[in-house]
């Protein structure tokens, strides 16, 4: 083994002034920022609750027409069942909020449901939350934009032929803004985000008002119903799936947790703070929708949303307010992507980080978000937006079960963790790689809260997956193990990467080997060629040149040219009766391998010209590009490239 003390290795460490040049990107999202700036891009409460709590405050947008569209099929009668059912969804909201208020102040560096799980029910746990909630926050920003998509075209319906497009049009915008920056994002995202909660708040006032001073009607001119032409009876299971349609208001409430770190210090107060302003708004305007709506009869349709026949109801119109709100409708629905925008690539980098995930989404771009994990969302995303043609009447039935999951596996965690705490002794603490347990008084009490909370957000998960099985829940029940078992491949393969790789038996390198033979593929014989000879030469005494014979006339021309040019260096001629290139030489390399010395290094010396535009590479065959990448693949061969720079002849 090697010995410290006998390896007495200088380390020096140089300051770089370097400033990335000027390029277009900097014009989309911004200057680079350098590491240090990171503490100046956290974010305040109010920017906080425009970048964590927009998905949550969206739901209420389509949250009640979802409800709808359930009970449509028992007939006018079953509507009546719309506020009863979103009072329930209200009290599992309160439960839910003061469940992840509690994870906020346990975890203040990011409590989501996969650093809950990962702590305290261990890694297969972790890994079944991750996946629901990457899953989650993919199909928040199809929903959200969907349903955005929706509001534009009830209110201009000739657009409904190009929803795919706007839709996709849509998240593009998203991610450019989400590439600038957590804190330009977020600053860019509040002014809408707030004016989505003035103008809700107006419009349902307003409603409640002429609602009480009996002037509020009936919705006029309503859409075309989807009735059934058969009424089905109203059942415990047609409410309970009309229930688990509704409890889409429930998405995002988990998003805060998920990105303390964004908040600035003291940042579990500043957490706990928005989650609780989240869900009183949405608590407030989700109820004030659903019993409005049962007011003015509203009616679910594809064609005119919930929330625009509730709004022309209470204006009495479409006029400006009526724009208005659904300006802001649409706008929050949009800008709702921007929690998944949020939280996803955070997520990806800590498991990529655990080694889960492919290490590149750990990778912080030019202004400190995760680049790659922002790309990856919105590609998968788009092609989901355009497999299910931006309905989000058939993307919901795949969407909050992977929620409710995620929400049963972070508060099933919480209660184990405070079954933990009890068992300390007053003093004693116990480090674990997402928090440090130290003994509480109030133990019990936070357990049964967390405990109750998981075992509410496991029945209405299980109703999820039962009520809505045959519309395409059972799609993520599929996904989710097949995603578990692809990030168990990737951890594998990291694990032996890295116990292969170590050095805890290491004995050190051998000694310097004695042989050196070099070996340089040789396709013509140019100013290029020439250079790559000079620098094999000063590798080794023992070089040789390989051409592959394909065109006898050509090979004739290399011989005389490299009896001239060569400098004595032997020449092997391959003959390829067949024109291949690479195989014949491979073939040499393999018969050299196996009656090589076992003090012998054999390293091939690939000659390669740079054209002086990089278009150029079109037009040359970069046979040695892949001459490269076959060699690689060989053991025991060390393969070095000799660029050869070609450049305009300057003018005399």
């Amino acid at each position: 083994m090697l010995s410290p003390e006998k390896n007495q290795t200088e380390i020096l460490k140089r300051h770089s002034d370097y400033q990335p040049p000027r390029s277009l990107s900097h014009w989309f999202i911004g200057r680079p920022l350098s590491t240090a700036d990171a503490p100046h891009q956290t974010i305040g409460k109010r920017v906080g609750l425009a970048v964590f709590a927009s998905d949550a405050l969206s739901s209420t947008a389509y949250a009640t027409q979802e409800i709808l569209g359930v009970l449509t099929v028992a007939g006018a009668v079953a509507l009546s069942f719309v506020f009863p059912i979103s009072i329930a969804i209200v009290i599992l909201l309160l439960i839910v909020t003061i469940s992840y208020e509690q994870t906020i102040h346990a975890y203040p560096s990011g409590g989501g449901a996969y650093i809950v799980s990962r702590d305290n029910l261990g890694e297969s746990a972790a890994q079944v939350a991750g996946a629901a909630l990457l899953m989650d926050y993919i199909l928040t920003v199809a929903v959200s934009i969907s349903s955005g998509v929706a509001q534009i075209v009830s209110a201009y319906p000739a657009l409904d032929a190009h929803r795919v497009e706007l839709g996709v049009a849509a998240v593009l915008i998203v991610m450019l803004v989400n590439l600038r920056g957590v804190k330009e994002s977020g600053t860019a995202f509040a002014i809408p985000t707030y004016f989505f909660i003035v103008m809700m708040f107006i419009t349902t006032g307003m409603g409640l008002f002429r609602y009480f001073n009996g002037s509020l009607g009936a919705v006029t001119d309503p859409p075309e119903a989807h009735l059934a032409h058969t009424l089905a009876p109203i059942t415990a299971f047609l409410l309970l799936h009309a229930f688990a349609n509704g409890t889409t208001a429930l998405t995002g409430v988990e998003a805060i947790s998920n990105g303390i770190t964004a908040f600035k210090e003291p940042r579990s107060r500043n957490a706990g703070i928005t989650l609780i302003w989240m869900s009183v708004i949405l608590g407030a305007l989700f109820l004030s929708i659903s019993f409005l709506t049962g007011q003015i009869g509203g009616v679910f349709s594809e064609e005119e949303t919930i929330i625009s026949q509730l709004t022309r109801t209470i204006y009495a119109g479409r006029g400006l307010m009526y724009l208005g709100t659904m300006a802001a409708t649409t706008v929050i629905l949009l800008m709702a992507a921007n929690t998944a925008f949020a939280d996803f690539p955070r997520l990806s980098a800590l498991a990529a980080g655990d080694g889960f995930l492919p290490r590149q989404l750990t990778f912080r771009g030019s202004r400190l978000v995760y680049s790659n994990g922002i790309i990856t969302l919105s590609v998968i995303a788009s092609v989901l937006i355009i497999l299910f043609k931006a309905s989000v009447t058939l993307l919901i039935p795949l969407y909050a079960i992977g929620v409710f999951l995620s929400f049963t596996l972070s508060q099933s965690g919480m209660a184990r963790r405070w079954w933990k705490i009890g068992r300390l002794k007053e003093g004693e603490e116990i480090v674990e790689q997402g928090s440090t347990l130290k003994y509480e008084a109030g133990w019990r009490y936070k357990m049964f809260i967390n405990g109750f909370g998981a075992i509410c957000t496991a029945v209405v998960m299980v109703v999820f997956a039962v009520t809505k099985f045959r519309e395409g829940a059972w799609i993520v029940l599929i996904l989710i193990p097949l995603l578990v078992t692809l990030f168990f491949t990737i951890h594998r393969h990291y694990k032996e990467l890295a116990k292969y790789l170590s050095l805890d038996k290491f004995g050190g390198l051998p000694q310097r080997q004695s042989r050196h033979r070099v070996i340089m593929p040789v396709s013509g014989v140019h100013q290029g060629t020439l250079e790559a000879l000079r620098y094999a030469k000063l590798l080794s005494d023992d070089v040789t040149a390989i051409h592959i014979s394909i065109d006898p006339a050509e090979t004739e021309k290399v011989q005389k040219k490299w009896k001239f040019w060569g400098e004595g260096t032997r020449l092997v001629i391959l003959d390829s009766p067949f024109r291949l290139f690479v195989e014949p030489l491979l073939d040499y390399i393999e018969d050299i391998l196996d009656r090589r010395q076992a003090n012998e290094t054999i390293t091939v010396v690939v000659p390669e010209f740079i054209p002086s535009k990089r278009w150029h590479n079109a037009l040359h065959m970069r046979t040695a590009d892949f001459l490269r990448q076959e060699l690689l693949s060989k053991h025991d061969v060390i393969v070095t490239d000799v660029p050869y720079h070609v450049h305009k002849e300057e003018k005399e």
